[in-house]
């Protein structure tokens, strides 16, 4: 391939490898060949596997698919049993060895189980797929149908994005973590504020960040209305990867030239933000977390990919070490891997929820997506460290759902109302 002939983002320089091009350019129509596709076991064999017999075509490469049931587990009833049962038959007949049964949710276990790698174009069955640009690839989220003309050719048309780039500069104060800043961002801009383009995440606030919160960044993207989150790959994303079994390749190549073109540019403070919430029924409705100070819920959800990681966890747990919930409170965690889930327990991270009064749910999409028995009730006031708060999602119309951060949701179990984790992190050593 030619090298670039002109300044581009880290989104058009993976794009155009994709491509096969020496470059390309926002709103040209490129057909990309795809290096990835991840599946689970909601929109994926069961939808996708019909359109393949009718179409009389294998998978084209069992090696570059990857499928992970986590929506229909554990199995609750006679439907979900009957999905897993013909996720796990496909899967077997179409030869795919990346099969990860009930390990967790997609958006953490396909990283965490090596997949990914800077520069790549993968594309995943569901809406939260963004998640893999937090390691430097171009992931976004398809349909059924779309996804089964990539498991069928291999190959998926991209109208080349603008990207906007949201820089932070400076630090985030102690107590403000990246689902702060992606609730500020929703409030700030709005859920259309992506508008389907590239959203790159800058700056040295967003540098000093772990994998897993820049995780948190890219997958709620989808939240922002963008295609795909961006985090440009440095040392420690390379060093995350060969922990895992994953080969980082050249990452220091996929970066935004400093003087490609961007559509917008914003710049933030980070040492200005303050932990936030987001009122039902949009994540847009956001606000610093002092003006929802006389909320009371009657449950708290440490789940999702966007909030019940390990280190989510252990900011959970470090709040809440030798205290103890309020009474008549429900507090709910379920871990988003069992990978996570098993390094939480072995260091003591979950034995100091559950001593607080946390209840431990699996480790799967549950509550966040409305999967399984666990359901909030009608009229029930929630605060969640999912994604979404849309009405209706995660049980009756009714309820109430806010949503925070981890540090906010163990901060609230502690006082009964929605609090700001300020105010107890000071008594943590």
């Amino acid at each position: 391939m030619q090298i670039h002939s002109m300044p581009q983002t880290l989104a058009e320089k993976i794009l155009s490898r994709a491509a096969r091009k020496a470059s390309v350019h926002p709103g040209e129509i490129v057909t990309c060949q795809v290096d990835l596709a991840m599946i689970h076991d909601s929109g994926g064999p069961r939808r996708v596997g019909p359109i393949l017999r009718r179409l009389g075509v294998p998978v084209w490469d069992p090696e570059r698919v990857v499928v992970i049931t986590d929506h229909y587990v554990p199995t609750f009833d006679a439907d979900s049993e009957q999905i897993l049962a013909l996720t796990r038959e496909w899967v077997r007949a179409q030869g795919i060895s990346r099969f990860h049964d009930q390990q967790g949710i997609c958006h953490v276990v396909l990283p965490e189980q090596g997949h990914l790698q800077p520069g790549t174009l993968v594309v995943g069955g569901d809406s939260h797929s963004p998640t893999g640009g937090a390691f430097g690839c171009y992931m976004f989220g398809v349909g059924a149908t779309e996804m089964a003309g990539v498991l069928a050719t291999g190959e998926i048309w991209i109208r080349v994005p603008e990207t906007i780039r949201l820089e932070w500069r400076g630090a985030f104060a102690p107590g403000v973590v990246a689902k702060d800043v992606m609730l500020f961002l929703c409030g700030k801009l709005g859920m259309d504020g992506g508008r389907y383009q590239a959203v790159e995440y800058a700056g040295e606030a967003i540098g000093a960040f772990s994998m897993q919160e820049r995780m948190t960044l890219s997958n709620m993207t989808a939240e922002l209305g963008g295609q795909a989150g961006l985090v440009a790959p440095d040392e420690q994303t390379a060093a995350w990867l060969r922990e895992r079994g994953a080969d980082p390749g050249d990452w220091s190549k996929w970066q935004s030239d400093p003087d490609a073109a961007v559509a917008e540019h914003h710049v933030f403070d980070a040492s200005q933000l303050t932990p936030q919430v987001a009122a039902p029924h949009s994540p847009a409705n956001s606000a610093a977390v002092e003006k929802f100070a006389s909320v009371v819920p009657d449950v708290l959800y440490l789940g999702a990919c966007t909030g019940a990681k390990l280190e989510d966890l252990r900011a959970a747990a470090r709040l809440l070490q030798n205290r103890k919930i309020r009474t008549g409170l429900e507090f709910w965690v379920a871990p988003a891997s069992v990978k996570d889930r098993e390094q939480a327990k072995q260091e003591g991270t979950l034995s100091l929820l559950e001593e607080a009064g946390a209840k431990l749910l699996p480790s799967a999409c549950g509550l966040c997506a409305g999967y399984g028995p666990q359901r909030l009730g009608p009229g029930q006031v929630c605060l969640s460290s999912t994604a979404r708060n849309f009405k209706g999602r995660m049980g009756d119309p009714s309820a109430q759902v806010y949503l925070a951060s981890p540090l906010t949701l163990a901060a609230t179990a502690l006082a009964g109302r929605i609090a700001d984790p300020r105010e107890f992190l000071k008594d943590v050593a």
